[in-house]
């Protein structure tokens, strides 16, 4: 890579150093940037299992699924609808593709509301997720 004009080549120590790179690449958007990441030699992390995603709070009333950034919009907006005194459980997809279909058909069966939040894109996380609601038959339930 480093024979790329322009490229930056980054090779991180351990895991924390990673994640700096990882933020210091957010901020480049003048020139490519790559990164050779570490296998050895973790902190302690745990990974996440490849296409599950996790409820982070559990509540009764609407089922918030949000993706990458949006998670934290989830957050924030469970502690004003809970003023309200509506009950959100908060879940975190983690991953748009392959999609935990496990965790959408827990979301759908147990509340009557799910809101997917995402940035937002023609073809994003949202179509898959009413692709899959649509044809494993969810509709037909109490979900709307």
């Amino acid at each position: 890579m480093s024979c790329l004009p322009n490229m930056i080549v980054m090779a991180p120590a351990d895991e924390v150093e990673l994640v700096n790179m990882v933020v210091t690449a957010a901020h480049v958007d003048d020139r490519p940037i790559c990164f050779r990441y570490p296998r050895a030699h973790d902190t302690g992390s745990t990974g996440c299992q490849i296409g599950k995603g996790r409820v982070l709070v559990e509540g009764k009333d609407v089922a918030l699924l949000g993706y990458g950034v949006m998670v934290q919009n989830c957050l924030r907006a469970r502690s004003l609808l809970a003023n309200l005194d509506i009950h959100v459980t908060i879940a975190d997809a983690r991953f748009c593709k392959p999609l935990d279909i496990k965790l959408v058909r827990e979301l759908c069966k147990e509340h009557t509301f799910l809101i997917t939040v995402e940035e937002g894109s023609v073809g994003g996380f949202v179509s898959h997720i009413v692709e899959f609601i649509v044809l494993d038959g969810q509709l037909d339930g109490k979900i709307k």
